[in-house]
């Protein structure tokens, strides 16, 4: 049976520091340059979300995307839109929140929900020209 994989987009826009506080003031401003603005500054993300498997006989699908889409904004989408993702989003809680931590954290909060469907790989758009892909471990 052929593995086929769908995907899912889905937006948010969120504010953020990049700071890692065990550097000093300088230092962080030499390593992350004005995403260590200490007012903040924000994306209009978009996360695309692709599960694989086998394509079910009776209803021609390989997962739901409705399902999906509903998994992801409960999980991940009312958590994150239009919120600092410094303080107030649990699932990035002690995390520096680079694009790179953000798509291992979510991962971590989607993969379960999605259960028995296989998350194949999830890539988060932080601008037009920039995005991250985290496929598990």
């Amino acid at each position: 049976m052929p593995i086929v994989t769908v995907t899912r987009r889905l937006r948010f826009n969120a504010a953020h520091r990049v700071h890692n506080p065990a550097l000093s003031d300088e230092q962080n401003a030499a390593l992350f340059g004005k995403c260590n603005n200490k007012n903040w500054h924000g994306h209009n993300y978009v996360l695309e979300v692709s599960v694989s498997g086998e394509i079910d006989a009776v209803s021609g699908y390989v997962v739901d995307l409705g399902r999906v889409r509903d998994i992801v904004e409960r999980e991940v989408i009312e958590k994150t839109d239009h919120r600092n993702l410094n303080m107030e989003v649990d699932y990035l809680s002690g995390l520096n929140p680079t694009s790179e931590n953000i798509i291992v954290a979510m991962w971590g909060v989607i993969e379960p929900a999605l259960k028995p469907a296989r998350l194949q790989r999830l890539r988060l758009w932080e601008t037009e020209n920039n995005y991250v892909e985290y496929e598990g471990e």
